[in-house]
């Protein structure tokens, strides 16, 4: 299937072949779901942590005698059920991530490209050279092409004069084709990609 190729001031540069296999697919949101699960679980920090009945800094001694007190048969203070003391069972520092087969991950990308082009939101560009180098450059090419929240994706090496000058601007994300992930694509409004990042893609996902 074929789509129109644009230039950075919106100006047209022909067209180019997308892969049905790669683009052409019907999304699924279940896939889709599972790849990004993944992808934040991996992220997650995992430095939650609270003080148990070992570590709270307390008295050891035994607060009243073992028997007739009428009351319950305690040990220390440090015990969950006084003001003060441990906690039972709470968070430790530990790793979210679990593992999900490479065919499966290589799958949700596949159909979130997928997702963007059904949905309109895939936008090709011939490359991202610009003849001034500054954030005001790229600010007004984004405005002219009527990006609001918008993933830039280049080839195997991103662009640097215009991912320099992109970097300050909200909304506007910059990644090279082997960063391509499910969870940023699906995150913005936006996907655009250059004519070297579809044919990495293409060659990534073959």
């Amino acid at each position: 299937m074929k789509l129109d190729v644009i230039t950075l001031e919106a100006g047209k540069a022909g067209d180019i072949d997308l892969s049905d296999d790669i683009f052409g697919l019907e999304p699924r949101a279940d896939l889709l779901h599972r790849v990004v699960r993944w992808q934040r679980a991996k992220a997650q920090a995992g430095t939650h942590s609270v003080l148990g009945k070992s570590d709270v800094s307390y008295s050891t001694k035994k607060i009243y005698r073992q028997k007739g007190t009428g009351g319950a048969r305690h040990g220390s203070r440090k015990a969950p059920t006084f003001r003060h003391g441990g906690v039972y069972k709470g968070p430790t520092p530990r790793s979210h991530a679990f593992d999900l087969p490479k065919k499966v991950r290589a799958l949700g990308l596949k159909h979130a490209l997928s997702a963007k082009f059904a949905a309109g939101e895939l936008v090709i560009v011939e490359s991202l050279n610009i003849a001034d180098a500054k954030t005001a450059a790229v600010a007004k090419a984004v405005k002219e092409n009527g990006w609001k929240r918008v993933l830039v994706i280049d080839g195997a090496e991103v662009n640097e004069n215009f991912a320099r000058a992109a970097r300050n601007l909200e909304g506007v994300d910059v990644l090279p084709s082997m960063g391509a992930n499910v969870y940023d694509i699906l995150r913005r409004d936006t996907l655009v990609l250059t004519r070297a990042g579809v044919e990495a893609l293409e060659a990534r996902l073959k």
